[in-house]
């Protein structure tokens, strides 16, 4: 049995994760797989196993990532608004790079309950969503947002950030944006995010 090398195995996990993230291509073989790798086919098998194990994988690293510099940027210490513009940041350079990242997370949550499960655990081993509330909370009683139950304050910070990326092929088609409007109008969302949430 041949040993296993890194860097292969990090080709093929780039190979896919800008198949499946960045183009869309959910539905890529294994031999599509490699041929995008430069590798021969039986590679992938071998590193990974199956074509379902790899994406769970590099869907793996992803959210870890995101979370990693998330938690950098909640756990700053600056006021609460600067922490909410970090985020924004942080979750539209995640768009532009992975344009078809949280589309595949929601239908995978939706279809696998088990990847439901895998997330709530991840976040109950954390504080995060307890200690994000607290401070919308602290942020509500010193007059700074608007007054609400912390969690619609939280929900309407995802919707408001996820639901352009995630319809962006339709939105594209229907304004007739290239990727660089679409980018361009991601952008300039921002200031208006705060506009909205913060007084």
């Amino acid at each position: 049995m041949a040993v296993k090398d890194s860097q292969t195995e990090q080709q093929i996990k780039d190979a896919a994760r800008r198949l499946f993230f960045a183009e869309g291509r959910f539905n890529a073989t294994t031999q599509e797989i490699a041929d995008a790798a430069g590798v021969n086919r039986t590679l992938v098998n071998y590193y990974f196993r199956s074509r379902d194990l790899l994406f769970d994988q590099i869907l793996k690293e992803a959210r870890d990532t995101m979370d990693q510099r998330l938690d950098m940027a909640m756990s700053n210490e600056t006021s609460f608004k600067k922490k909410i513009e970090h985020f924004i940041d942080i979750f539209t350079e995640q768009a532009f790079t992975y344009p078809y990242l949280d589309i595949y997370m929601v239908t995978r949550i939706n279809e696998d309950v088990e990847k439901q499960n895998e997330i709530i655990s991840d976040l109950k081993k954390t504080d995060r969503i307890k200690n994000f509330l607290k401070d919308v909370e602290a942020e509500i009683k010193k007059g700074t947002v608007e007054k609400m139950e912390p969690v619609q304050f939280l929900i309407n910070l995802i919707s408001l950030l996820s639901h352009p990326v995630v319809i962006q092929p339709l939105f594209k088609k229907i304004f007739n944006y290239s990727d660089k409007q679409y980018k361009q109008m991601l952008v300039a969302r921002k200031e208006l995010i705060l506009k909205m949430l913060f007084k």
